[in-house]
Protein backbone atom coordinates (compact mmCIF):
# COMPACT_ATOMS: atom_id res chain seq x y z
CA UNK A 1 0.00 0.00 0.00
CA UNK A 2 2.97 2.31 -0.52
CA UNK A 3 4.19 2.23 3.09
CA UNK A 4 7.87 2.66 3.80
CA UNK A 5 9.50 -0.56 4.94
CA UNK A 6 10.41 -0.44 8.63
CA UNK A 7 11.70 -3.20 10.88
CA UNK A 8 10.93 -3.72 14.54
CA UNK A 9 14.14 -2.77 16.27
CA UNK A 10 15.02 -2.49 19.95
CA UNK A 11 12.31 -1.45 22.43
CA UNK A 12 8.92 -0.07 21.41
CA UNK A 13 5.81 1.07 23.26
CA UNK A 14 2.11 0.40 23.01
CA UNK A 15 0.30 3.22 21.18
CA UNK A 16 -2.56 4.31 23.42
CA UNK A 17 -5.19 6.93 22.60
CA UNK A 18 -3.94 9.65 25.03
CA UNK A 19 -0.64 9.74 23.12
CA UNK A 20 -1.87 9.56 19.52
CA UNK A 21 -1.83 13.35 19.09
CA UNK A 22 1.90 13.40 19.87
CA UNK A 23 2.57 11.03 16.96
CA UNK A 24 0.28 12.93 14.60
CA UNK A 25 1.88 16.29 15.41
CA UNK A 26 5.51 15.22 15.65
CA UNK A 27 7.97 12.36 15.75
CA UNK A 28 8.59 11.21 19.36
CA UNK A 29 11.83 9.21 19.82
CA UNK A 30 10.27 5.74 19.78
CA UNK A 31 11.62 2.82 17.75
CA UNK A 32 8.29 1.13 16.97
CA UNK A 33 4.67 0.94 18.12
CA UNK A 34 2.18 -1.80 18.92
CA UNK A 35 -1.58 -1.29 18.60
CA UNK A 36 -4.57 -3.36 19.68
CA UNK A 37 -6.02 -4.59 16.39
CA UNK A 38 -9.66 -4.39 17.48
CA UNK A 39 -9.39 -0.62 18.05
CA UNK A 40 -8.75 -0.02 14.34
CA UNK A 41 -11.09 -2.37 12.47
CA UNK A 42 -13.52 0.27 11.16
CA UNK A 43 -12.12 1.21 7.76
CA UNK A 44 -13.39 4.80 7.54
CA UNK A 45 -12.89 5.68 11.20
CA UNK A 46 -10.78 8.52 12.57
CA UNK A 47 -8.58 6.00 14.40
CA UNK A 48 -7.85 4.06 11.21
CA UNK A 49 -6.95 7.30 9.43
CA UNK A 50 -4.62 8.26 12.30
CA UNK A 51 -2.95 4.86 12.22
CA UNK A 52 -2.36 5.13 8.46
CA UNK A 53 -0.66 8.47 9.10
CA UNK A 54 1.51 7.14 11.96
CA UNK A 55 2.40 4.04 9.93
CA UNK A 56 4.28 6.27 7.49
CA UNK A 57 6.84 7.05 10.22
CA UNK A 58 6.91 3.97 12.48
CA UNK A 59 7.02 0.19 12.27
CA UNK A 60 3.77 -1.26 13.64
CA UNK A 61 2.91 -4.52 15.40
CA UNK A 62 -0.79 -5.49 15.65
CA UNK A 63 -1.83 -7.29 18.85
CA UNK A 64 -5.30 -8.89 18.91
CA UNK A 65 -7.59 -9.91 21.75
CA UNK A 66 -10.76 -10.97 19.92
CA UNK A 67 -10.13 -14.20 18.01
CA UNK A 68 -10.81 -16.54 20.97
CA UNK A 69 -8.55 -19.15 19.36
CA UNK A 70 -8.93 -21.68 22.17
CA UNK A 71 -12.75 -21.67 22.09
CA UNK A 72 -14.85 -24.60 20.86
CA UNK A 73 -16.97 -22.06 18.93
CA UNK A 74 -16.34 -21.82 15.20
CA UNK A 75 -13.81 -19.22 14.15
CA UNK A 76 -15.41 -15.81 13.60
CA UNK A 77 -14.79 -15.44 9.86
CA UNK A 78 -16.16 -11.88 9.72
CA UNK A 79 -13.71 -10.85 12.41
CA UNK A 80 -10.83 -12.51 10.58
CA UNK A 81 -11.85 -10.74 7.35
CA UNK A 82 -11.85 -7.39 9.17
CA UNK A 83 -8.41 -8.16 10.58
CA UNK A 84 -7.12 -9.11 7.13
CA UNK A 85 -8.32 -5.79 5.68
CA UNK A 86 -6.59 -3.93 8.51
CA UNK A 87 -3.33 -5.82 7.99
CA UNK A 88 -3.45 -5.36 4.22
CA UNK A 89 -4.03 -1.64 4.79
CA UNK A 90 -1.41 -1.03 7.52
CA UNK A 91 1.20 -3.69 6.62
CA UNK A 92 2.24 -4.48 10.21
CA UNK A 93 5.62 -6.12 10.78
CA UNK A 94 4.09 -8.62 13.22
CA UNK A 95 0.59 -9.84 14.09
CA UNK A 96 -0.17 -11.56 17.40
CA UNK A 97 -2.94 -13.16 19.48
CA UNK A 98 -3.25 -15.02 22.78
CA UNK A 99 -3.15 -18.60 23.99
CA UNK A 100 -6.65 -18.33 25.46
CA UNK A 101 -10.37 -18.44 24.81
CA UNK A 102 -13.10 -15.87 25.52
CA UNK A 103 -16.33 -17.14 23.96
CA UNK A 104 -18.79 -19.99 24.46
CA UNK A 105 -21.88 -20.61 22.32
CA UNK A 106 -21.45 -17.17 20.78
CA UNK A 107 -21.29 -15.33 24.08
CA UNK A 108 -18.12 -13.34 24.66
CA UNK A 109 -16.50 -12.72 28.03
CA UNK A 110 -14.30 -9.78 28.95
CA UNK A 111 -11.39 -12.03 29.88
CA UNK A 112 -8.65 -14.06 28.22
CA UNK A 113 -9.46 -17.43 29.79
CA UNK A 114 -6.91 -20.26 30.17
CA UNK A 115 -6.71 -23.58 28.35
CA UNK A 116 -5.88 -26.93 29.96
CA UNK A 117 -2.51 -28.09 28.65
CA UNK A 118 -3.74 -31.41 27.29
CA UNK A 119 -3.02 -33.18 23.99
CA UNK A 120 -6.63 -32.57 22.94
CA UNK A 121 -6.32 -28.81 23.56
CA UNK A 122 -2.99 -28.75 21.73
CA UNK A 123 -4.45 -30.41 18.63
CA UNK A 124 -7.38 -27.98 18.75
CA UNK A 125 -5.07 -24.96 18.97
CA UNK A 126 -2.85 -26.25 16.14
CA UNK A 127 -5.93 -26.57 13.94
CA UNK A 128 -7.24 -23.11 14.88
CA UNK A 129 -3.89 -21.40 14.35
CA UNK A 130 -3.46 -23.16 10.99
CA UNK A 131 -6.92 -22.01 9.87
CA UNK A 132 -6.30 -18.45 11.03
CA UNK A 133 -2.91 -18.21 9.31
CA UNK A 134 -4.38 -19.61 6.08
CA UNK A 135 -7.28 -17.12 6.15
CA UNK A 136 -5.06 -14.15 6.95
CA UNK A 137 -2.37 -15.24 4.52
CA UNK A 138 0.34 -14.57 7.09
CA UNK A 139 2.16 -15.97 10.09
CA UNK A 140 0.89 -15.02 13.55
CA UNK A 141 2.50 -14.95 16.98
CA UNK A 142 0.86 -16.52 20.02
CA UNK A 143 1.35 -14.99 23.49
CA UNK A 144 1.66 -16.91 26.74
CA UNK A 145 -1.12 -16.06 29.24
CA UNK A 146 -1.02 -15.01 32.88
CA UNK A 147 -2.45 -17.68 35.20
CA UNK A 148 -4.11 -17.58 38.61
CA UNK A 149 -5.15 -21.23 39.01
CA UNK A 150 -3.74 -24.45 37.57
CA UNK A 151 -5.72 -27.28 35.96
CA UNK A 152 -5.37 -30.61 37.74
CA UNK A 153 -5.39 -32.87 34.68
CA UNK A 154 -2.76 -31.79 32.17
CA UNK A 155 -0.41 -33.65 29.84
CA UNK A 156 2.36 -31.06 29.60
CA UNK A 157 3.67 -27.75 30.93
CA UNK A 158 2.72 -24.41 29.41
CA UNK A 159 6.15 -23.98 27.88
CA UNK A 160 5.99 -27.42 26.26
CA UNK A 161 2.49 -26.63 24.95
CA UNK A 162 3.76 -23.43 23.32
CA UNK A 163 6.82 -25.14 21.86
CA UNK A 164 4.66 -27.88 20.35
CA UNK A 165 2.08 -25.40 19.05
CA UNK A 166 4.75 -23.36 17.33
CA UNK A 167 6.48 -26.43 15.88
CA UNK A 168 3.33 -28.02 14.45
CA UNK A 169 1.50 -24.90 13.22
CA UNK A 170 4.42 -22.77 12.05
CA UNK A 171 3.27 -19.86 14.22
CA UNK A 172 5.85 -17.95 16.22
CA UNK A 173 5.76 -16.91 19.88
CA UNK A 174 5.22 -13.64 21.72
CA UNK A 175 6.84 -14.12 25.11
CA UNK A 176 5.44 -11.94 27.89
CA UNK A 177 7.98 -11.98 30.72
CA UNK A 178 5.61 -10.29 33.16
CA UNK A 179 3.02 -13.03 32.52
CA UNK A 180 5.67 -15.69 33.16
CA UNK A 181 6.59 -14.02 36.45
CA UNK A 182 2.95 -13.44 37.54
CA UNK A 183 2.02 -17.05 36.78
CA UNK A 184 5.10 -18.46 38.48
CA UNK A 185 4.41 -16.58 41.71
CA UNK A 186 0.70 -17.44 41.67
CA UNK A 187 1.27 -21.13 40.89
CA UNK A 188 4.58 -21.54 42.78
CA UNK A 189 6.64 -22.51 39.74
CA UNK A 190 10.07 -21.39 38.55
CA UNK A 191 10.15 -18.62 35.90
CA UNK A 192 13.76 -19.42 35.03
CA UNK A 193 12.88 -23.02 34.23
CA UNK A 194 10.30 -21.63 31.78
CA UNK A 195 12.90 -19.42 30.11
CA UNK A 196 15.40 -22.26 30.02
CA UNK A 197 12.97 -24.49 28.12
CA UNK A 198 11.31 -22.13 25.64
CA UNK A 199 12.38 -22.58 22.01
CA UNK A 200 14.04 -19.20 21.63
CA UNK A 201 14.38 -19.44 17.85
CA UNK A 202 10.55 -19.29 17.68
CA UNK A 203 10.24 -16.14 19.83
CA UNK A 204 9.75 -13.04 17.65
CA UNK A 205 8.50 -10.46 20.18
CA UNK A 206 8.80 -9.77 23.91
CA UNK A 207 6.35 -7.98 26.19
CA UNK A 208 7.33 -6.25 29.43
CA UNK A 209 4.65 -4.81 31.71
CA UNK A 210 3.73 -4.03 35.28
CA UNK A 211 1.25 -5.86 37.51
CA UNK A 212 -0.68 -5.48 40.75
CA UNK A 213 -0.13 -7.28 44.03
CA UNK A 214 -3.45 -8.03 45.74
CA UNK A 215 -3.68 -9.35 49.29
CA UNK A 216 -6.59 -11.70 49.95
CA UNK A 217 -7.57 -13.66 53.09
CA UNK A 218 -6.30 -16.82 51.35
CA UNK A 219 -2.96 -15.20 50.49
CA UNK A 220 -1.36 -12.82 48.01
CA UNK A 221 -2.08 -12.94 44.27
CA UNK A 222 -0.43 -11.08 41.41
CA UNK A 223 -2.78 -9.69 38.74
CA UNK A 224 -1.67 -8.87 35.21
CA UNK A 225 -3.02 -5.30 35.11
CA UNK A 226 -0.45 -3.53 32.87
CA UNK A 227 -0.81 -0.38 34.98
CA UNK A 228 2.63 0.20 36.46
CA UNK A 229 6.37 0.09 35.87
CA UNK A 230 8.02 -3.24 35.14
CA UNK A 231 8.96 -4.79 38.50
CA UNK A 232 12.56 -5.47 39.53
CA UNK A 233 12.17 -9.25 39.39
CA UNK A 234 11.15 -9.04 35.72
CA UNK A 235 14.07 -6.71 34.97
CA UNK A 236 16.31 -9.35 36.55
CA UNK A 237 14.84 -11.94 34.17
CA UNK A 238 15.62 -9.60 31.26
CA UNK A 239 19.19 -9.13 32.46
CA UNK A 240 19.75 -12.87 32.99
CA UNK A 241 18.52 -13.74 29.48
CA UNK A 242 19.76 -10.64 27.65
CA UNK A 243 21.86 -12.76 25.28
CA UNK A 244 18.67 -14.42 23.97
CA UNK A 245 16.53 -11.27 24.22
CA UNK A 246 18.87 -8.67 22.75
CA UNK A 247 17.90 -9.27 19.13
CA UNK A 248 14.14 -9.73 19.73
CA UNK A 249 11.83 -6.67 19.52
CA UNK A 250 10.77 -5.74 23.06
CA UNK A 251 7.56 -3.89 23.94
CA UNK A 252 6.66 -1.83 26.99
CA UNK A 253 2.98 -2.63 27.52
CA UNK A 254 0.98 -0.16 29.67
CA UNK A 255 -2.82 -0.35 29.29
CA UNK A 256 -4.34 1.22 32.43
CA UNK A 257 -3.48 4.26 34.58
CA UNK A 258 -1.62 5.37 31.45
CA UNK A 259 1.26 7.76 32.28
CA UNK A 260 2.81 10.52 30.20
CA UNK A 261 4.55 9.57 26.97
CA UNK A 262 7.90 10.56 28.52
CA UNK A 263 7.52 7.86 31.18
CA UNK A 264 6.83 5.19 28.54
CA UNK A 265 9.82 6.31 26.48
CA UNK A 266 12.02 6.20 29.61
CA UNK A 267 10.83 2.65 30.33
CA UNK A 268 11.73 1.64 26.76
CA UNK A 269 15.18 3.21 27.17
CA UNK A 270 15.61 1.27 30.42
CA UNK A 271 14.83 -1.96 28.54
CA UNK A 272 17.43 -1.15 25.90
CA UNK A 273 20.03 -0.33 28.54
CA UNK A 274 19.31 -3.60 30.35
CA UNK A 275 19.69 -5.50 27.06
CA UNK A 276 22.85 -3.64 26.09
CA UNK A 277 21.27 -2.07 22.98
CA UNK A 278 22.90 1.14 21.81
CA UNK A 279 21.24 3.50 19.33
CA UNK A 280 23.07 6.28 17.58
Amino acid sequence: MGHQSYLLNGAGIGLRQPHVAHFIAGHPPVNWLEVHSENYLQEDSKRRHQLRHIRNDYAISCHGVGLSLGSSDSLNLRHIESLKKLFDDISPCLVSEHLSWSSLDGRFYNDLLPLPYTREALLHMISRVNQTQDLLGREILIENPSSYLAFKNVDMSEVEFLNQLSHHSGCKLLLDLNNIFVSSRNLHTDPYSYLENIHWHQVKEIHLAGHTLKRLPQGTIRIDTHNDHVCEEVWEMVHTYKKQLKHIPCLIEWDADIPSLDILIAEARKAEKCLGINHA
